[in-house]
């Protein structure tokens, strides 16, 4: 597999994931319980990131806006962490299609919406940035194309 079509480009990162916590968040646990469990589990705080999107998109006030920016911060960055530690040089793809990636993707594209939500024009962009040149279609899958 190689970088979208990039032949010479670096190969795709494939996160392992925290199958335990995924397990829990798809049987119906409580994201922030999972968070504390498992907190280096990007998809734990994509969910309450996600959550407190969806609670300030119906009229919550400002206060659940930047409790999503501070969840998809630190999702985002618990991801970075896991994508160095599989080999990725703070550049190349990161595909949606492989599933323990998107926990990570998700942060990105929360924080790209709760960043835009408080005026903040350059973290948005680079928010946006990241998810294209992580994968060209993940902008798509979160909505935010």
């Amino acid at each position: 597999m190689t970088s979208f079509g990039d032949l010479l480009g670096p190969q795709p990162v494939l996160l392992t994931g925290d199958d335990e916590a995924e397990s829990d968040l798809l049987n119906g646990a409580d994201p922030a319980a999972t968070a504390a469990a498992h907190p280096t589990a990007s998809i734990a705080w994509a969910y309450l990131a996600e959550a407190a999107l969806e609670a300030s998109d119906s009229g919550s006030s400002i206060a659940k806006v930047i409790e999503a920016y501070a969840y998809a911060r630190t999702g985002y960055h618990r991801g970075l962490d896991q994508l160095r530690r599989h080999g990725w040089k703070g550049f190349g793809p990161v595909p949606w299609s492989h599933e323990p990636n998107q926990g990570f993707l998700r942060c990105v594209g929360a924080l790209a919406r709760a960043a835009e939500a408080i005026g903040e024009e350059e973290e948005h962009l680079r928010c946006l940035d990241l998810l294209n040149d992580s994968d060209p279609t993940a902008a798509q899958h979160l909505g935010l194309a």
